[in-house]
C-alpha cells in the first residue's frame, strides 16, 4: 500500500482505496483503544499514546489493554507510545480520546509537534466552566489544523469483538471527512459524513445525561412505557437545546443523535448508565465515580448543560430534574414528574406553532 499523507490529499479518495495513513490515537482509554484497534484491522500504520510507561510496555507485550478492554486481544501491529512526541510527530491524523477535563492541556502539549496533522476529537463531553465543546477547544489551541468529531453509537467493547458498527466524521473539511474514513471506515465499521459539527458533538455530549437518567430508572426496574418516553423526551430535549446554539435539528435523526442516544441509554456497557444505575441503587455520586474506575463524562455535562439552559431559557426538564437529585438531594421520583408536566406541549418539536407549553 502506498503512504499518503494527509497534507497531501487534494481530492476525495474512494473509501475503498486503501492506503497507508498514519493514525494516532490520545488515550488508552476503552473507546480511544477501540478506534485505535480499528485503524490497524484497516491498514493504517496505527500507535496508541498512553501515559504510562509500564502500561504501553505491557500492551506491547501483551497486546491486552488490561484495565480498559482485559477480555480481548488487540491486533498484534498495534504500536503503544509513552513519548508523546514521538507518538504526534509526522502523523496523518491524530485521534484524540481524551477525557474533556484533560483535553486542553494535552492539546497545549501537542501543539509543538503539529505540522500537517488533523486533529479529530473523540471525546463526548463539554469542559468545565467554559462550557466549550472539544471543537472549540482545537480551534482555540490549534486555530491552523483542520478537524472534526466524531461520534455514534460506539460501545468499545462491541467494536473491538468486531460487531458491525456506524459512526459519523463531522468536519467543515471534505479532505478531512475522506481522510477519517478511510481511516476507518471497513466491512464492519460504516463512517458517515457529515458537516454539522456542532449538532454531532452536541449529540455525542448531551445523549450522556440521559444515560444517567436511564441507568436510574433501570434501578427502580420501570417498565418499557417509561423507557419510552424518557428517550423520546430526551431527544426533545436534546435538539432544542442545540438548535439555540445553531445546530441543524435533522443531525438527531442521525447515528450521532438517536442512534447514539438509544445506545447509550439501553446498554449496561455504558459509564453513564452504570454511574446512574448506581445512583438509582442508593450509592453516593463519590462512591459510584471510585467503583466505575473511568470518567463518566455525563455527570459533568448535567452540571454545565443545566447552567447554560438556564442562561438561554431553554426547557429541559429531564435535565433540571437530574440535577436537583444527584446534587441538591431532591428525591429520585422528581424525574418521572418532570416527564409528566406541561402536558400541552406537542410531543415532537418544532411542529406547532410555538409549541405550546
Amino acid at each position: 500500500m502506498s503512504e499518503l499523507k494527509f497534507s497531501d490529499l487534494v481530492e476525495p479518495v474512494a473509501i475503498d482505496q486503501k492506503t497507508a495513513l498514519r493514525v494516532t490515537v490520545l488515550g488508552g482509554g476503552s473507546f480511544g483503544t477501540a478506534m485505535a484497534n480499528t485503524a490497524v484491522r484497516n491498514g493504517c500504520e496505527t500507535m496508541i499514546w498512553i501515559r504510562d510507561q509500564a502500561v504501553a510496555d505491557e500492551i506491547n507485550a501483551t497486546h491486552i489493554n488490561k484495565r480498559y478492554l482485559p477480555n480481548f486481544n488487540l491486533e498484534a501491529n498495534l504500536k503503544a507510545e509513552s513519548n508523546l512526541e514521538k507518538a504526534v510527530r509526522d502523523r496523518d491524523i491524530i485521534l484524540v480520546a481524551i477525557p474533556s477535563h484533560s483535553f486542553r492541556d494535552v492539546l497545549r502539549q501537542i501543539k509543538p509537534f503539529i505540522s500537517a496533522q488533523a486533529v479529530i476529537s473523540l471525546t463526548k463531553g463539554i469542559e468545565a466552566k467554559t462550557f466549550c465543546f472539544m471543537s472549540d477547544i482545537i480551534r482555540q489551541e490549534l486555530p491552523e489544523v483542520p478537524y472534526g468529531v466524531l461520534s455514534g453509537p460506539n460501545l468499545a467493547k462491541e467494536i473491538v469483538a468486531g460487531q458491525p458498527a456506524g459512526t459519523v466524521i463531522a468536519s467543515d473539511s471534505e479532505l478531512v471527512r475522506y481522510a477519517v474514513q478511510q481511516a476507518l471506515h471497513s466491512a464492519l465499521f460504516r463512517v458517515f459524513g457529515s458537516d454539522d459539527v456542532y449538532g454531532v458533538e452536541l449529540g455525542g455530549a448531551l445523549k450522556n445525561i440521559y444515560a444517567v437518567a436511564m441507568g436510574m430508572a433501570a434501578a427502580y426496574n420501570v417498565g418499557e412505557n417509561t423507557k419510552s418516553m424518557i428517550l423520546t423526551r430526551a431527544l426533545a430535549e436534546m435538539s432544542r437545546f442545540a438548535v439555540k446554539l445553531g445546530a441543524n435539528p435533522l443531525t438527531f435523526l442521525g447515528l450521532s443523535g438517536v442512534g447514539d442516544l438509544f445506545a447509550t441509554c439501553n446498554s449496561p456497557l455504558s459509564r453513564n448508565y452504570q454511574i446512574g444505575f448506581a445512583l438509582g441503587s442508593g450509592k453516593s455520586l463519590e462512591q459510584a465515580t471510585q467503583e466505575l474506575g473511568q470518567t463518566a463524562e455525563g455527570i459533568n455535562t448535567i452540571v454545565q448543560v443545566n447552567t447554560r439552559a438556564k442562561e438561554l431559557d431553554v426547557y429541559m426538564p429531564i435535565t433540571h430534574a437530574l440535577y436537583e437529585v444527584i446534587f441538591e438531594g431532591a428525591p429520585p421520583l422528581n424525574i418521572a414528574v418532570s416527564l409528566m408536566k406541561n402536558g400541552h406541549r406537542s410531543d415532537v418539536e418544532f411542529v406547532l406553532p410555538h409549541n405550546e407549553v
